[in-house]
């Protein structure tokens, strides 16, 4: 073994250990890999202007809500690319997520944070070829349209994490970004916006055990207020967020 790899005999190519992997999928995860999570709020930036979140209280409701949203609406997406991590699988989840994203503000940012998270992948986890080979085979064919949870699926499948970690990973990234963003808006502070993240926890794991292992066939819109108020983002005078 060299350097965290070990050399296929048949073919005579290194190959990633699991050990190694596990860095890769810590690094999924973590905030510094650029793929633009943070420019936006899932329509909290507007919700505070429409006087739907006013303080901690409610900022904890609406980070529930998404989460269900998200649990409901994308899951399966991420589910589906998670167990079948090939271009076929992928190309026709994107479309029927693009089909299913009515809001237009929502379906811009998950195409963006989407291909970034394609372009970083491919360029960080060269232990996994496929993502270079897969972006490269799409990019400006113009058949998808690199929407952000497919993506996210794909990229754990090959990296190696189950389906129920995946799943999980995903609601994290969302809580994440939101409390992110609510600490930014001023909303609450650091400390408070900790204590947020690990109370909400609790209720993100029911949220997974309630919404996993569906397939995108049984995705569904369970918060249509917030579809509504994300989409009145882009008549908002100022902004700090994308959406």
């Amino acid at each position: 073994m060299e350097d965290g790899m070990e050399v296929n005999k048949k073919s005579k190519k290194a190959t990633p250990t699991e050990s190694n992997l596990q860095w890769s999928q810590w690094q999924l995860l973590d905030s510094i890999l650029p793929t633009g999570g943070f420019a936006h709020s899932f329509g909290l930036e507007a919700a505070i202007q429409a006087r739907l979140v006013s303080g901690p209280e409610d900022l904890q409701t609406f980070v529930i809500h998404v989460l269900e949203n998200t649990g409901s609406l994308l899951l399966p997406s991420v589910y589906s690319a998670t167990m079948s991590p090939d271009l076929e699988t992928w190309y026709k989840l994107d479309r029927t997520l693009n089909a299913m994203l009515t809001n237009e503000v929502g379906r811009k940012a998950s195409i963006a944070q989407g291909s970034a998270l394609m372009r970083v992948a491919a360029a960080v986890f060269s232990e996994i070829p496929a993502l270079k080979s897969m972006r490269d085979a799409s990019h400006g064919s113009g058949v998808v349209s690199f929407h952000h949870a497919p993506i996210f699926g794909l990229t754990c499948g090959l990296l190696g994490l189950d389906s129920t970690a995946s799943q999980r990973a995903y609601l994290f990234i969302t809580m994440r970004d939101v409390v992110s963003a609510a600490t930014r808006l001023n909303l609450v502070g650091p400390l408070g916006a900790a204590v947020l993240q690990h109370r909400v926890a609790f209720l993100a794991e029911a949220i997974l055990k309630k919404w996993a292992d569906r397939t995108a066939e049984e995705a569904c819109q369970t918060s249509p207020l917030l579809d509504t108020v994300q989409g009145c983002h882009g008549y908002l005078f100022s902004r700090l967020f994308c959406s």
